[in-house]
């Protein structure tokens, strides 16, 4: 009985020992800070409803009409694949700078990584551009600080 309770204690401790070493490299806003100095998002009304637009007509089938992506977008499907993750910040989206997000959006996804189509000489820079602004509009204000910040960082 005694090892059975000193085991259940080691684990508990590795894990909060675990869980306060992730803690730490957490973005300060999505850790109840604030970020200091992150810049408001993208308001251009015109350029956001451009985003939506093109977004609803190429991107929605995917990733949902809210960018909420499939179920399973964290699991390799059959094909080997993962499938389209959420853009709307409840996903790994957000941990990508806008210059990987729009080589993705351009180029498609890598091999073996996923589904996403080049849509090079189908989307111009700027639909593109306004599309990833769009998509960033969904994203809650923790999560948009936090990718702002992280982005500050270099990661």
């Amino acid at each position: 009985m005694k090892q059975g309770l000193w085991c259940c204690q080691s684990l508990i401790l590795l894990g909060l020992s675990l869980g306060g070493l992730t803690a730490c490299d957490a973005p300060e806003s999505l850790s109840g800070m604030p970020v200091p100095n992150a810049p408001q998002r993208q308001d251009n009304v015109q350029q956001l409803a451009m985003g939506k637009k093109i977004y609803l007509e190429n991107c929605s089938g995917c990733h949902g009409a809210q960018g909420q992506g499939d179920a399973n977008w964290h699991k390799k499907d059959a094909d080997g694949n993962y499938p389209a993750p959420p853009l709307n910040g409840s996903g790994h989206t957000w941990h990508h700078s806008l210059a990987m997000l729009e080589e993705t959006i351009t180029n498609g996804s890598p091999n073996g990584k996923g589904k996403m189509p080049a849509w090079k000489g189908k989307l111009n820079q700027q639909e593109i551009q306004a599309t990833m602004a769009w998509f960033q509009s969904l994203w809650p204000q923790p999560v948009y600080d936090a990718w702002y910040e992280m982005q500050q960082r270099g990661k």
